[in-house]
């Protein structure tokens, strides 16, 4: 009932107590807005709301731009990955292609690694076996250094060769370093100093010297083929030239000078300080040479066998069929005679030490190794 009331319309009585009411809680007129509805247009919030629009909007075109550059980029790295892509598959392909060829070259490797394992092992075998018999090498090969020295002296008499064979020994010897060998080498070094003390004897240089003088045998001139020499020389220049006129002083000088020449060739005389050379025919002087020739290739060969006495001998008969049947005041004829002279006074009989010491520490070496 009361509500009914309360919401009927109001009253002619009741507006003006109403718009009295309204009048005084209004304010004044010249604080009121001329337009009641001007502040809510402007209101702030509106303002927020339209900036933020533009900004959505602003946000929206700036999205839409960055997102076409966004598309071609990635269409450019797209393809840009396709064509990498292509290429990583011919790379690859190559790769693959490499890689059997390297997997065929590995399995050749290997075979020959397992080639190589298999040699190596043969060869440690084989070292092993040879440090095993180290000692018994090295004895074997001093054994053989010395014989061919000992070899060398009593066949050869080569007293250099004999050297160096046991010089190959002492430093087999040296590099060993056992201890066993010691005495070895000491009767190893006492032979040695004993050789360097041989005198040399220069075989090869007297071998040659005796090669020069039957080169020389063919030019050596006979005595019976020597002729006095010339007394005075030719006729002075001022002389012929004043033979130039007929009937100078001078041409008659020569005139009488040639005269006497040719008289004194007409009568030889030869004055000899020994027996008179024997008078040989063409065909005796050329057996003669040969002879000669002969006795001097025995004596080299008595030489390179050490036959002193062969090798004087030969040389005495060489030095007198010189002496008796050619020119002793020719040039080459003392040469010859001179060299064959040195060469007969040289001994070839040198007393050369033996080795007999070195073999026997060699044997006592051998059994000390094989006694258990």
């Amino acid at each position: 009932m009361n509500e009914n009331a309360d919401t009927s319309p109001p009253t002619a009585a009741t507006v003006p107590e109403a718009e009295a009411k309204e009048a005084s809680t209004v304010p004044p007129p010249s604080s009121a807005p001329a337009n009641p509805n001007r502040g809510h247009w402007f209101s702030p919030w509106l303002v927020i709301a339209v900036l933020a629009l533009g900004l959505a909007g602003w946000q929206w075109f700036e999205t839409r731009a960055r997102l076409a550059e966004t598309r071609q980029e990635l269409a450019r790295r797209l393809s840009e990955s396709d064509a990498a892509a292509n290429e990583s598959r011919a790379l690859a392909k190559q790769a693959q292609e490499q890689l059997a060829s390297v997997h065929a070259k590995l399995g050749e490797l290997e075979g020959r690694l397992a080639d190589s394992k298999s040699q190596q092992e043969v060869l440690e075998a084989l070292y092993q076996n040879l440090a095993r018999n180290s000692e018994e090498s090295a004895l074997a090969e001093i054994e053989h250094s010395v014989t061919l020295a000992s070899q060398q002296l009593q066949l050869a008499g080569n007293v250099q060769g004999a050297v160096l064979a046991l010089q190959a020994a002492e430093a087999r010897l040296a590099a060993s370093s056992r201890p066993q060998f010691i005495g070895l080498r000491k009767v190893l070094v006492r032979d040695l100093d004993r050789l360097r003390a041989v005198p040399e004897l220069d075989l090869p240089g007297m071998y040659l010297r005796i090669e020069n003088v039957i080169t020389s045998v063919d030019a050596l001139p006979l005595a019976v083929d020597g002729r006095p020499r010339e007394e005075g020389g030719p006729a002075p220049a001022a002389a012929e030239a004043d033979a130039s006129s007929a009937f100078s002083f001078g041409y008659w000088e020569l005139l009488a000078r040639d005269l006497w020449r040719e008289v004194r060739s007409l009568v030889r005389i030869q004055r000899f300080d020994r027996e008179e050379p024997a008078l040989l025919a063409p065909s005796q002087i050329f057996f003669l040479r040969e002879n000669l020739k002969l006795r001097l290739l025995t004596a080299r060969l008595a030489l390179l066998s050490r036959d002193q006495w062969t090798y004087r001998n030969e040389l005495k008969q060489c030095l007198a069929l010189i002496g008796r049947y050619f020119d002793g005041q020719a040039p080459a004829v003392r040469r010859a005679m001179e060299a064959l002279g040195q060469l007969s006074a040289t001994e070839l009989n040198i007393a050369l030490p033996s080795l007999n010491d070195s073999l026997s520490a060699i044997k006592s070496a051998r059994s000390e190794k094989e006694r258990p």
